[in-house]
């Protein structure tokens, strides 16, 4: 069991846009309204492709390989990293309270106590503007949440 963490930087409103944070899933119906054909032909299109968040943490392991911003074996040290993330950018998230550094502690230690048990964990804050960054730490091999999804940093044999 390992972790990927995964980052991301961009504006609200791509983050709202929930067709582009879902994978496709099955086919629409033939039968089915216009505008869920539309939403199933984006998130084909862009889900795959897309750095924003998904909906479910434990599909950032659908996405590339090169969207993985670090790899660790121990939780303490994917800790470490996110601890690093929150720092940097916490002078710039729009809430006073998120900016306590006992507060940004606390979410670390949190993380290191979710990681070791398997599981995973995504923080998400408002930036001054409007900006959102959102930061992602998955267990992988296997995920707890989406044990049948393969690890995206494994290449398979040929």
């Amino acid at each position: 069991m390992h972790q990927h963490g995964y980052a991301w930087l961009g504006e609200k409103k791509a983050f709202d846009k929930e067709s582009i944070r879902r994978p496709a899933g099955q086919a629409p119906a033939v039968t089915s309204d216009q505008e869920v054909h539309d939403r199933y032909r984006e998130a084909v299109a862009v889900f795959p492709a897309t750095g924003v968040p998904p909906i479910q943490t434990a599909h950032w392991l659908m996405k590339p390989p090169s969207m993985i911003r670090g790899t660790w074996e121990e939780p303490k040290e994917a800790g470490e990293w996110l601890g690093r993330r929150l720092a940097e950018f916490a002078p710039r998230f729009a809430s006073a309270q998120d900016r306590e550094g006992a507060r940004l502690v606390l979410l670390v230690r949190a993380a290191v106590e979710r990681l070791a048990w398997g599981g995973d964990v995504s923080l998400g804050q408002y930036l001054k503007g409007t900006l959102f960054h959102s930061v992602a730490l998955v267990t992988c091999s296997p995920n707890r949440a989406a044990p049948d999804l393969p690890c995206p940093a494994r290449q398979p044999s040929a």
